[in-house]
């Protein structure tokens, strides 16, 4: 016989899960100046400020 789900695991917090949707991963190529390859740096930014990170 299977095990019935807790209560405790269908319940999620709403508040925390809208406020993840305002993020965004953000990955950048870098050039190095010594070598000339490219190297890549990743940030989480809120979604408003994405062209002033990218403006850096």
């Amino acid at each position: 016989m299977a095990k019935a789900a807790s209560k405790n695991s269908k319940i999620k917090d709403t508040k925390a899960a809208a406020d993840a949707k305002n993020w965004t991963k953000v990955i950048r190529a870098v050039r190095s100046a010594k070598s000339g390859a490219y190297t890549f740096k990743e940030s989480i930014v809120h979604k408003d400020k994405i062209k002033e990170h990218l403006g850096q």
